[in-house]
């Protein structure tokens, strides 16, 4: 059964957004929280610096276990040398392994770059195709890297972004129960409106930056506080679950931290100051 609240005027019962996971109270949640991220987080967005949407999916399959700020350090020189498919399907594996090599497992990621452009240019004329069918039936494409495209490159709602730190906050929200990315998306899109499924990701970056961590979210204050269950918080001293020391607010934390970012500009909390001279 589910829980609700009296409705106004003996009217029907008003779902609480903090309910029970019911799909009425998780529809209800999905929307309020859409809503109050964009207030909290109104200047989110992809973090990967691109021209076209073909140098985006090229830089967002470098961003997989590479922070966006390192793909944004060597995408400058990989476009220099190679600025189309076309060009790029002719490059040799071993030089564009050694200009992407710092973004790690470079020659599975040089393999795919050269796979995915070959494929562009034989089945697409070059060109970036506007479907998630197509898209990700590219190498080295899957259906996180075709939603970054498709939402940032071209502004169509194809789905939501979902990669380990976006489905971890959205399970503490209980607006999804599944641990695998496309299960959890499939949650997500029938509960937050679809004229912020582009952005949504990007808003939980800076929330999940800011506020909701990993190991020590900073539950005391924070702007989704009300519409949170804390599903899977893990408890702190005193016996409650991610207090924040001295109370700050989620608009406290809004400065955003120097640290990396991962697939599709969801940054990633590391804990550490970044090395200055990182391989």
């Amino acid at each position: 059964m589910n829980r609700s609240t009296p409705g106004p005027e003996g009217g029907q019962p008003a779902a609480s957004p903090a309910g029970d996971g019911s799909r009425v109270s998780r529809v209800a949640r999905g929307s309020a929280v859409s809503s109050r991220l964009g207030e909290l987080y109104p200047d989110s967005r992809c973090s990967l610096d691109f021209r076209s949407p073909f140098e985006l999916l090229l830089a967002t399959i470098l961003s997989a276990q590479c922070t966006d700020r390192r793909v944004n350090q060597v995408t400058p020189e990989l476009f220099r040398r190679w600025p189309t498919a076309a060009v790029l399907a002719t490059a040799r594996q071993e030089e564009v392994e050694e200009v992407i090599r710092s973004t790690g497992f470079f020659r599975a990621k040089a393999r795919n770059i050269l796979g995915c452009c070959q494929a562009l240019v034989a089945r697409h004329g070059g060109q970036v195709p506007v479907t998630l069918a197509e898209l990700v039936a590219l190498p080295g494409v899957g259906r996180k890297t075709a939603n970054v495209v498709l939402g940032v490159g071209f502004g169509r709602a194809e789905g939501i972004v979902v990669d380990t730190h976006v489905g971890r906050i959205c399970r503490r929200l209980d607006l999804t129960r599944r641990g695998d990315a496309v299960g959890a998306e499939r949650d997500l899109i029938k509960v937050v409106p679809r004229e912020a499924w582009i952005v949504f990701s990007h808003h939980l970056i800076d929330h999940g930056r800011a506020v909701c961590l990993a190991r020590r979210p900073r539950c005391a204050g924070c702007g989704l506080a009300d519409l949170c269950p804390q599903r899977g918080v893990p408890p702190r001293k005193g016996g409650r679950a991610g207090v924040a020391s001295g109370g700050r607010s989620a608009a406290g934390h809004g400065k955003r931290r120097p640290g990396g970012v991962q697939s599709g500009g969801v940054r990633r909390q590391t804990g550490r100051k970044p090395r200055r001279n990182a391989p």
